[in-house]
């Protein structure tokens, strides 16, 4: 801070020391203020400006560490106090740090003394020069991140409503076919679109614009697929909190959304009343678990796949991305898919 000249409140009872400070601390290019007590130095702090305050430690009327106290109480911009004594005892430099002194100085009458004092003030608006820099910083990050969270939350807002428009092209395309095969295949890529759209929807409505609540996205997926199939079948969601991001997300829900219409459209006949679960665990040693299971016809791995197997290949290649294992129990009555990832 050697651009401008440094302001300094010195308060000490001792008239002749304090008449020395002030010629030693002029000649060092300090501005210097003095103050024969506590009483005094407080009201001089209350109305005028100070860069750092030196401060006795034995002195009549308000003790050092009582002034030292007055002088921090509701100020979190005060100056630096330089903590001044003529004892060389620990407990009393302890008492005075531990007060919220900057730096402390055993008093003597020589020029070591004034050298020392000079270089704890420079080390003492050093400190606060640094502290001030690492604050602006600190709040220059703060704004950067939240411009950065406006914009990604921004993007997935687009994304959303992109998504959402080319889900609507989709069905309005669905509903122009007569192939019923054509229209079950595009109704089928209208469920994966929804299932990444709500990816981004989450996001841009949640505080947290890096990671997706995998239990709120599921059961919203959940809810949606219940209205696509409405019908015999019913959808029951077991989820534990967790969260995933971006990607991670957008993979299982697609899995869940791949595994459910197999489930919707292959486990029960027409007509057929049946269930369809689907629980997320997760915990330190499993990584993360999901089971989607029904009670209906069954399947076993290896047989031909129903419908155009573009669904199982699906699945797969987001259980690769997930570098997740999926396995189905020929034990259970109907499917039961479980797969495992970690976290």
């Amino acid at each position: 801070m050697s651009e401008a000249v440094r302001r300094v409140l010195y308060i000490d009872d001792d008239e002749g020391l304090r008449r020395l400070v002030a010629r030693a601390l002029t000649r060092r290019g300090y501005e210097v203020t003095l103050a024969a007590n506590g009483d005094e130095g407080l009201a001089l702090a209350r109305t005028d400006r100070f860069d750092v305050i030196a401060l006795d430690h034995y002195m009549p009327g308000l003790s050092g560490v009582e002034t030292l106290t007055a002088l921090l109480a509701g100020r979190p911009d005060a100056p630096p106090i330089v903590y001044v004594t003529g004892s060389d005892e620990t407990r009393v430099a302890v008492a005075a740090l531990k007060a919220g002194a900057a730096d402390y100085v055993v008093k003597v009458v020589s020029d070591e003394f004034f050298d020392l004092l000079d270089n704890a003030f420079s080390q003492a608006l050093e400190q606060v020069r640094l502290r001030r820099q690492t604050a602006e910083a600190e709040e220059a990050l703060r704004a950067s991140n939240q411009r950065l969270q406006a914009l990604l939350r921004e993007v997935n807002h687009r994304v959303a409503n992109s998504l959402q428009l080319v889900s609507a092209f989709v069905h309005l395309q669905a509903g122009a076919v007569t192939d019923e095969a054509a229209r079950a295949a595009l109704q089928d890529t209208q469920r994966r679109i929804e299932a990444i759209g709500q990816v981004h929807r989450r996001l841009y409505t949640s505080d947290d614009v890096e990671a997706v609540d995998m239990a709120a996205y599921l059961n919203s997926l959940v809810r949606e697929l219940a209205d696509s199939w409405s019908g015999a079948v019913g959808l029951r969601l077991t989820a534990e909190p967790v969260r995933l991001d971006t990607d991670r997300a957008v993979s299982l829900g697609v899995i869940v959304n791949e595994l459910i219409t197999n489930a919707c459209k292959y486990a029960y006949g027409p007509g057929e009343a049946g269930e369809v679960r689907i629980i997320l665990t997760h915990d330190a040693e499993q990584g993360l678990r999901l089971v989607v299971e029904d009670d209906g016809r069954g399947w076993t791995p290896g047989e031909p796949a129903q419908g155009t197997g573009l669904g199982a290949r699906v699945i797969r290649a987001m259980a690769e991305s997930l570098g997740a294992q999926i396995a189905y129990d020929p034990q259970h009555r109907g499917v039961r898919a479980t797969l495992t990832a970690p976290l």
